[in-house]
Parts: C-alpha cells; sequence; structure tokens
C-alpha cells in the first residue's frame, strides 16, 4: 500500500456533515466521461466503448463482460446482479434486476440432512448450489433498450481478453488460494482457473477459449443463445451430471425486470439505490431514517461509531425479519422505510450503553468478496451503478465442459434453515425461504446520491458489509469530501447477529476503542481490509467529474475529456 492510500485510508470521517452551496449555473452535464471497476482492463473497455461513441450503458455491458473474464471469482455470464441506470433525457432511474432465481426443482429443505441441519457445503459448492444465471439476459437488455452499440461491439474487449489471456495478479492468486480445494472438485473448473492443479504464479498469461467461444455465441445470437437451444442443452446436461437440479424449462423462463428503485431523502440529498431482492436499499434508508432522528454533529467521535452499530444492530436486524423476494412474499417496503418506522427502531437507543442484540424488540408490522462493483458517468449525464457476483469466490467453483461459464452459488443467500447463518453470517426467516423460481435475498447496494450541486455514484463488493461500507462512502460523499476519500476510509460494520463490532486495521482509534469497550460493545478487529468500492463524483457548479478506485484491490479509476 502506498503512502497516499494509507493516508486516505486514516482520513477522518466525523466532522461535521457540510452542504454544498447552490449555485443558478450548476452544469447540466458532466465535462468528461468516467468509468471507475475493479480491474484496469474493465476500466480501459469501458473507456474505450465511451470513445467510440457508446453510452454509459453501452460501456455497462462491455464493463460487466470484462470483469467477468478477469474477474472470474467476483463476477460472470454464470452469476447475476443489479444494474442502477439514470437517463439522462427523461430522468428516468431504473433499476435492472439480473438476479439468479432458485431452479423450478427447488424446495426449502433442499440442503438439510434428515435431521434438518444444514448439510457441509452443499449450497457452497457444486452445481446444486448454482441459481439461473441472470447476467447475460440482463446485459442483452441494457443494450437493446439504453445503449446504442450492438453486443458484437461492446462484447469485444470481453472475447479478446478471454481468447488471447490477461496476466495473473495478486488479487487472482488470492481468490483460487482460497477455493482451489473446491476448484479442483470440477476437472473443467480447475482446468480453465489452475495451471496443473496448482494457482497460476503471478505474470501467467490466463486464457479462457471456451469462456470466448461463448461469448462469441451470445455476441451473435444474443441471450437466447444461452437460454436456448444447443448451448443451453449442454449447460442443462453438465449441470445435471454433476448433481445439480436445472432444466431447460428454468433457462427458457428466466426474466430479468426492471424494479424501481428505492428513493429516501437525508438533509438536502436524495438516495437512489438498490430494490428488494436486494435488501441493501431498504436497511440503508432505515439507517439514514434513523440518523436523522439525533443531533450527529453534538456527539464524539466513539459516540457516533456508537451510534451507527445501533443504526446498523437494528436495520440488520428488519433485514432478517422481513426482507425477501417481492415477486414471491409480501413485504411492506413503504412502512419499513419510512420516517414513523425509523423513529419507532431508534427510539431505545442509548448513547451511552450498546444495546444486546437479541434483546432487542420487535416492531409490529401493520398488515398491507466475492462480488464486483462499477460506477460509469458519460458527458450527456447517463449513468450506471453496477453491483454483480456469483456469491462466493469463483462461485460454486464448476463450471460445465465446453462453456467456460462458471456457476454462481448464489442459493446460499437464502436462508436455508431459519436462523442459522450462510457463509456471510447472516441470518434469516422465511421470508428468505427457498422457493421455486423465487430470488434470493441480495446485500448488493449500487447507489446514487445527489442534490442540486453534486452527483455522487458508488457500490461495492463485500458481501454483508456491503451495505456498511456505502453507508460510510454516503457519509463521506456529504461532508464533501473528495472522491478517494469514500473508496479509501477505513471501514467498521455490525450486522445484528454475530453481536460484534468489526473494525479493519487502522479504522478506529484506541481511545474510540476503549471507549466503545466500556459502553459494552463487543469488539472484534478483522485481519485484512475488506471492499472494493469503485466511486464517481460530479460536481455540477465546476463542472468537474472526480473518479477513484478502491486502494484495497487493483482496480483503475479513470476520466476522459473531450479534448483527450
Amino acid at each position: 500500500m502506498t503512502a497516499f492510500s494509507q493516508l486516505l485510508r486514516k482520513a477522518p470521517l466525523w466532522g461535521l456533515l457540510c452542504f454544498w452551496i447552490a449555485s443558478p449555473h450548476a452544469a447540466n452535464k458532466p465535462d468528461a466521461d468516467a468509468v471507475a471497476s475493479a480491474h484496469p482492463l474493465a476500466t480501459a473497455a469501458g473507456i474505450a466503448v465511451l470513445q467510440s461513441g457508446g453510452n454509459a450503458f453501452d460501456a455497462a455491458v462491455a464493463v460487466s463482460a470484462v470483469l467477468g473474464v478477469v474477474e472470474p471469482y467476483g463476477s460472470g455470464l454464470g452469476g447475476g446482479g443489479f444494474w442502477l441506470l439514470h437517463e439522462a433525457k427523461t430522468g428516468k432511474q431504473v433499476m435492472v434486476d439480473g438476479r439468479e432465481v432458485a431452479p423450478l426443482k427447488a424446495h426449502r429443505d433442499m440442503y438439510l440432512d434428515r435431521r434438518g441441519n444444514p448439510l457441509p457445503a452443499a449450497s457452497i459448492d457444486g452445481p446444486l448450489a448454482a441459481g439461473i444465471p441472470g447476467t447475460p439476459k440482463a446485459l442483452a437488455h441494457i443494450a437493446k433498450v439504453y445503449g446504442r452499440l450492438p453486443l458484437a461491439v461492446t462484447l469485444a474487449p470481453a472475447i479478446r481478453l478471454a481468447d488471447e489471456g490477461f496476466s495473473v495478479d495478486d488479487m487472482y492468486r488470492r481468490y483460487a488460494g482460497f477455493r482451489q480445494q473446491a476448484l479442483l472438485k470440477s476437472p473443467a473448473a480447475a482446468q480453465q482457473f489452475l495451471l496443473n492443479g496448482e494457482v497460476p504464479p503471478k505474470g501467467y498469461l490466463l486464457k479462457q477459449p471456451d469462456l470466448a467461444n461463448t461469448l462469441k455465441l451470445f455476441a451473435e445470437q444474443g441471450e437466447q443463445a444461452f437460454y436456448q437451444g444447443e448451448f443451453a442443452q449442454r449447460l442443462v446436461a453438465g449441470v445435471q451430471k454433476y448433481g445439480g437440479i436445472w432444466t431447460l424449462e428454468d433457462l427458457a423462463r428466466y426474466a430479468i425486470v426492471e424494479r424501481d428503485p428505492i428513493t429516501f431523502n437525508f438533509n438536502d440529498y436524495q438516495f437512489t439505490t438498490a430494490a428488494l431482492p436486494s435488501s441493501g436499499g431498504v436497511v440503508l434508508a432505515q439507517i439514514f431514517n434513523m440518523l436523522a432522528q439525533f443531533n450527529w454533529d453534538q456527539l464524539d467521535s466513539a459516540q457516533r461509531v456508537h451510534l451507527l452499530t445501533e443504526l446498523m444492530r437494528r436495520a440488520y436486524k428488519e433485514r432478517a425479519l422481513h426482507l425477501g423476494d417481492t415477486d414471491q412474499v409480501d413485504v411492506p417496503v413503504k412502512q419499513l422505510i419510512s420516517v414513523e418506522y425509523a423513529k419507532q427502531l431508534a427510539k431505545d437507543i442509548d448513547l451511552q450503553m450498546a444495546s444486546v442484540s437479541q434483546d432487542l424488540p420487535q416492531i409490529k408490522i401493520k398488515e398491507g468478496m466475492d462480488t464486483s462493483h462499477f460506477s460509469i458517468i458519460d458527458r450527456e449525464g447517463n449513468r450506471v451503478a453496477a453491483t454483480m457476483s456469483v456469491n462466493y469466490p469463483f462461485g460454486a467453483c464448476f463450471v460445465v465442459p465446453g462453456t467456460g461459464v462458471v456457476l454462481n452459488d448464489e442459493m446460499d443467500d437464502f436462508s436455508i434453515k431459519p436462523g442459522v447463518p450462510n457463509a456471510y453470517g447472516l441470518v434469516g426467516n422465511q421470508q428468505n425461504a427457498i422457493a421455486p423460481g423465487k430470488r434470493m435475498l441480495s446485500s448488493m447496494t449500487p447507489t446514487f446520491i445527489e442534490n442540486d450541486q453534486r452527483v455522487a455514484i458508488l457500490g461495492t463488493p463485500g458481501g454483508s458489509r456491503i451495505i456498511s461500507m456505502v453507508m460510510i462512502g454516503a457519509l463521506q460523499a456529504m461532508q464533501g469530501a473528495p472522491v478517494e476519500q469514500w473508496v479509501g476510509r477505513a471501514r467498521f460494520h455490525h450486522q445484528y447477529l454475530p453481536d460484534s463490532l468489526q473494525y479493519e486495521p487502522d479504522a478506529l482509534s484506541e481511545q474510540t476503542l476503549e471507549a466503545l469497550s466500556a459502553m459494552g460493545h463487543q469488539l472484534k478487529p478483522v485481519d485484512d481490509s475488506y471492499g472494493n468500492m469503485q466511486a464517481i463524483a460530479w460536481d455540477k457548479v465546476a463542472n468537474k467529474v472526480s473518479v477513484a478506485s478502491d486502494p484495497r484491490g487493483i482496480g483503475a479509476a479513470v476520466a476522459i475529456k473531450p479534448e483527450q
């Protein structure tokens, strides 16, 4: 880590929230095209598409596809995601839901043994762990409805990198080493991602010819080439051969959904963020609605961390109790994100003492690491915040021979059994239980924050910690901090259960830690940094676009003005 990045990570978070001064001279269009993604090759692909006449949505297709090639541990055609879009000419804001769905043969107890206990790794490794992918159909939809370039153009960078190869980096080696044993169980995955059964050395040119051929087929024939016909038959046969339950009907029935994002206001900012089946927007709205009930500026550093911890504790409990796929279960979203509901959630917070998660009262409801993120803005003002995933690193660690497509293990994001944590320690109940055709709950939180003077675009991978990272990044943005601080600030996290306050190295001072311990918080340092935030800021008053990629990762952030 450079001295500069270290400085960013230690930048103070807890100044007073300041507000951008209104100006009648705010720009209507950005002065630059900008892309921030988790890999330099993906960023370069997005910039190239923008400079070739494509818009932000075309660039989003290119970046998504390239990330699936060079970061197969985080996303790909065998996974899904959420693409938050803002169309400048119409003002339309929409979330393209490309989340995976449970196969039609899935059932509530499919990962439990005869005694009702979870089977080890059954929802994590192998094709039985895979939901029906949404990424191919989502990319095709974005290209057709919002883009202006054909898939043959926007997928070309990904095809070239899969065919010609890319240089293995430290991040790839880290995740491949973590999942090496699982990869070895799938001959096609081992052949594609390992070298003679071992993690490839740094600098090794990793080629994926089968994936290149699949991408070429996708570019030539569109998404139907993936979901129907000979390729679909190959996918289903391969999945079933190794114990999975996919059918041709599963693939043929898959549909992306355009959803209205979650929107809410905090001070003079409007948040636009992910809707269910992502829990991110609801949880984020609850946190900031609760925060608005307190005199933030009157608290010292330890009290501010304490307060945010208590807000996260309560919002994550609400996640576990109430959230699920609104296409199949009734979720009172309007009530959950209301200010009145937030007042009830926050009314028992003691600013001097930590709560006990399992003792929190339940509010009555009235009837009624492994992931990847990128941010894009173009000179027309179109913008994209997209978070994609295959869930655990390298997903299910399974590749159907001849396809090059690594399958997700998103079935683990269901509540396998009420009260039993998933791979990220999250618990849930029947709202998020497995059911045929159901979308599993997610924490992905692509987000826009804006007022009359500025726009912020941000998001990050990080499993259950995604929402808290976006919360901290949003606080930085609303302070008017440089975009580098949004992505670089050291982080802390609480998710209701387990009842512990997790924090990165250097996130909290010794004095703050002592004060938090005295308040009754169970403190848990994490051994390593986490997250990989990608962010863009557009200052409308100065008409300046700033962009930053998380120093924890290997990504790149680039802004290009017309004269460049």
